[in-house]
C-alpha cells in the first residue's frame, strides 16, 4: 500500500476502535466485523465486498506493532493532506511523499518500508482483501478448519439447496379427514404428501428433502393446497356452518330437528319456539377436529313460506291470521327509517 493512502485512511475508524485501543480489542472488533461483511454471508446484497476489503486491510496493518507504529507516524505527520509523486531533485524539497517517509523509516537499507509486504508475512493492502483471505487466527470464525480452496484456510460454508413449490387441489372431505396425494415429478417420480387432517384452504406443507440439491442437503418442496368447496358444509376457522329448512310450524311452535355432521351421522338439535329465519344455533364440539381442538356446528335456520296449499291448510292460515289480527310485525319501522 501507498504510504499516501495511509495518510488517506483512517484504520482506526474502519474498524470502530480508538487511536489507544488494545490488540485484544482490535481483534475483537475485526472478528465481529469480518462474520458481518464476508461476501459469502452478503451474496444476496454484494453491499459488503469493499467493507470486508476495507477492514481485511485495516486489521493487516494495527495488528503489527511495528506497522501501527509506522501508520501511526505517517497519519501524524502527514495530518490527511494530499501528496503526489515527488520532481526528480535530490533535495527533501523535491522528494516525493513516499521518498519522505521511505528515508524516514530506513526504506533505502534494505528494510521493507510502509506499504511494501513485511518478509514472510502476507499483507492484504495492494490488492484488496479476497474472499479467502482471512488471517490463520480467525480461521474457526465461520465455524471452518484450515484447508484447502481458498486462501488464509477459509472455506466457504455450504449452503442447502434451494425449496421448491407445486400445488395440489383435495376434496372438502380430505381437509377434514386427512388424505395423501401423489404428485409426479417430470421424471416420472412420485413424490407421496401427506395431508393433515383439518387443514385449511391456502395452507401450505413442507415436504422435507424434495426441493433442489445442494451441497449441504436437498432444499424442501412446498405445496401450496386448495380446498374443493362441499355444497352442504362450510367452513369458519374450526366451525361448520350449514343452513337447515323448517317449516312455519316447527319455527312457531318449537321442535327438535336432525342435522347431518361431518362424521355422517346426525344430530338433535333444538329450535326454540318463535324461533325467526336466520338465527344460527351453536351445537359443540361438531366441528372440525385439529390438534388444537375441535370446532362447533353452527346451524342457521331457514324458515320456509309454503309455495301452495290445499283447502284446510289455507283455512287454517286464515285462522291463524283472525287470531293474531293485532300482532304488527312492522311496528316501528317508520321510525327506525327516518334519516
Amino acid at each position: 500500500m501507498a504510504s499516501q493512502d495511509w495518510v488517506e485512511k483512517d484504520f482506526y475508524k474502519i474498524l470502530g476502535v480508538s487511536k489507544d485501543a488494545s490488540g485484544a480489542d482490535i481483534k475483537k472488533s475485526y472478528r465481529k466485523l469480518a462474520r458481518k461483511h464476508h461476501p459469502d454471508r452478503n451474496q444476496s446484497t454484494g453491499g459488503s465486498d469493499k467493507m470486508f476489503k476495507d477492514i481485511s486491510e485495516a486489521y493487516s496493518v494495527l495488528s503489527d506493532p511495528e506497522d501501527r507504529q509506522q501508520y501511526d507516524a505517517i497519519r501524524a505527520m502527514g495530518g490527511g493532506a494530499r501528496f503526489t509523486a515527488g520532481g526528480t531533485s535530490g533535495g527533501a524539497g523535491g522528494a516525493g511523499f513516499e521518498d519522505i517517509f521511505g528515508n524516514l523509516f530506513g526504506q533505502g537499507a534494505g528494510r521493507p518500508g510502509p506499504g511494501r509486504p513485511s518478509a514472510g508475512r502476507p499483507r492484504a493492502g495492494a490488492g484488496g482483501a479476497s474472499y479467502g483471505n482471512l488471517p490463520p487466527e480467525f480461521a474457526d470464525l465461520f465455524g471452518q478448519g484450515g484447508g484447502g480452496g481458498f486462501p488464509g484456510g477459509y472455506q466457504p460454508t455450504p449452503r442447502k439447496g434451494s425449496d421448491r413449490t407445486a400445488t395440489t387441489s383435495i376434496s372438502f372431505a380430505g381437509s377434514i379427514n386427512g388424505t395423501t396425494i401423489g404428485l409426479r415429478e417430470p421424471s416420472g417420480e412420485v413424490i407421496d404428501v401427506r395431508v393433515p387432517a383439518g387443514i385449511k384452504d391456502g395452507q401450505k406443507i413442507r415436504v422435507r428433502g424434495k426441493g433442489q440439491a445442494g451441497a449441504a442437503g436437498n432444499g424442501d418442496l412446498m405445496v401450496s393446497v386448495s380446498v374443493k368447496p362441499h355444497p352442504f358444509f362450510g367452513r369458519d376457522g374450526d366451525n361448520i356452518r350449514v343452513h337447515v329448512p323448517i317449516s312455519f310450524p316447527e319455527a312457531a311452535l318449537g321442535a327438535h330437528i336432525s342435522v347431518p355432521t361431518l362424521t355422517g351421522k346426525t344430530v338433535k338439535v333444538k329450535v326454540p319456539a318463535g324461533t325467526p329465519s336466520g338465527r344460527t344455533l351453536r351445537v359443540k364440539g361438531r366441528g372440525v377436529s385439529t390438534a388444537k381442538g375441535t370446532g362447533d356446528l353452527l346451524v342457521t335456520i331457514d324458515v320456509v313460506v309454503p309455495q301452495k296449499l290445499n283447502k284446510d291448510a289455507e283455512a287454517a292460515v286464515e285462522a291463524f291470521a283472525a287470531a293474531t289480527a293485532d300482532a304488527d310485525p312492522r311496528s316501528g319501522l317508520a321510525t327506525k327509517a327516518k334519516l
